[in-house]
């Protein structure tokens, strides 16, 4: 299993503060290139510019890659953030070729009709932080405007890339990988996806229409419930007292899908999952949304090696609501059964119900899937990648 979380870190909502975490190493055998031939295609019917941004992986330093494929590494000149002091974007007419160096934690991000706002700011140790476009806040510049983005890491060892719905739908974005192994492709949400989606959301009642973001009358994008969690406190929990209750009686196995741990037992022992030594109270809707909370904050310098292996099965299992139907994650489990219960992750449902061929990240652990499973996840990685093409759609 491939992760998002492993290569990228953290969600969207995490970059619009300073830090993106670093990638990992991949088993492939051979080495990816030093610099990866973009190409950035504008199939929206309108004006688009896009913007390459991340942290170099020869200098760890925020870096903008320009159109010539030189690199911009802005400076902050004080902990007030403050406008770029250059213009980074990228004009997307038809298409335009981009010479991309290795890069982590990094993202493609287009904008039609409009610019995209970046700030910098010097971080307590005195290193600049880039503050990326804010999607919670209406306050923020970038707000109105259509914009949406793909997450990449480019290494030693291969590219990884995925679409991202983990914090929101806006318009659509397709990827295609050329490499000497062969081709990979992810068609995204195709154009009109999103308002369906925000309709559905609508219809869903409830808190579930809250998640429509909407400027000048018109929907822009529709956020993952994990950023209306107010609006969503106690939804979950009934359903998490439901599977609490069960294990109690029951064993919950939990492939690890490790050679070197196996399959792991648990069962609810006072208000707690406890596989081992390993321990797990109620997750509250909010921690099971966002994944890296509660039960499910991500601990990688200090977590053993099984923890690190249960959470994203159990939080996936929570997401798509089926720990009540099948003891045995992620084995056994039958996409046709997600998301099937009436309280349930309706934003992944519907973002999944809206996707040609059903496969984008609509939460932090969307690639857990059983050994030689369906992927779920919308991801594109190879250690011998020769092109890599996005192409912004038309969003409506």
């Amino acid at each position: 299993m491939v992760s998002r979380r492993r290569f990228l870190g953290y969600s969207a909502a995490a970059l619009t503060s300073p830090f993106w975490a670093p990638a990992i190493s991949a088993p492939f055998a051979s080495a990816a290139p030093e610099r990866l031939t973009f190409v950035l295609r504008n199939d929206s019917g309108t004006t688009a510019h896009a913007y390459i941004a991340g942290f170099s992986d020869a200098q760890g330093k925020p870096v903008f890659v320009r159109q010539d494929g030189t690199e911009y590494f802005p400076e902050a000149a004080g902990a007030e953030p403050q406008p770029l002091d250059e213009d980074p974007s990228i004009a997307i007419d038809g298409s335009v070729e981009v010479s991309v160096p290795r890069m982590y934690g990094a993202r493609v991000y287009f904008v039609t009709d409009d610019k995209l706002e970046f700030q910098v700011a010097a971080a307590a140790d005195g290193t600049t932080t880039v503050v990326h476009p804010d999607f919670v806040s209406d306050a923020d510049a970038n707000f109105g405007k259509d914009w949406t983005f793909a997450e990449f890491t480019l290494n030693a060892e291969q590219l990884y890339a995925n679409i991202s719905y983990v914090d929101f739908v806006a318009a659509p974005v397709s990827l295609h990988l050329q490499a000497a192994s062969g081709d990979q492709e992810v068609p995204g949400m195709p154009t009109g996806g999103m308002d369906k989606v925000a309709q559905a959301l609508r219809d869903q009642g409830g808190s579930w229409p809250t998640l429509v973001q909407e400027a000048d009358g018109a929907v822009v994008r529709v956020l993952n419930p994990n950023h209306r969690a107010g609006e969503f406190e106690g939804y979950l929990e009934p359903y998490v007292d439901e599977v609490y209750a069960k294990y109690a009686n029951e064993t919950l196995f939990v492939d690890t899908q490790r050679d070197d741990i196996g399959i792991l037992e648990g069962r609810v022992e006072g208000s707690e999952l406890v596989f081992g030594s390993e321990r797990f109270a109620k997750p509250s809707s909010v921690d099971i949304w966002g994944c890296n909370s509660g039960p499910f904050a991500n601990n990688p310098d200090s977590d053993s090696p099984e923890r690190l292996a249960i959470v994203p099965r159990l939080a996936a299992a929570f997401n798509r609501t089926t720990l009540l139907i099948n003891p045995n994650q992620p084995h056994e489990e039958d996409p046709a059964t997600f998301y099937d219960a009436e309280v349930t992750n309706h934003y992944a449902r519907i973002v999944h119900e809206n996707l040609p061929d059903g496969k984008g990240y609509a939460f932090a652990y969307d690639d857990v899937s059983s050994d030689g499973g369906e992927d779920h996840s919308g991801k594109v990685n190879a250690g011998d990648p020769e092109v890599f093409t996005l192409t912004l759609g038309a969003l409506r």
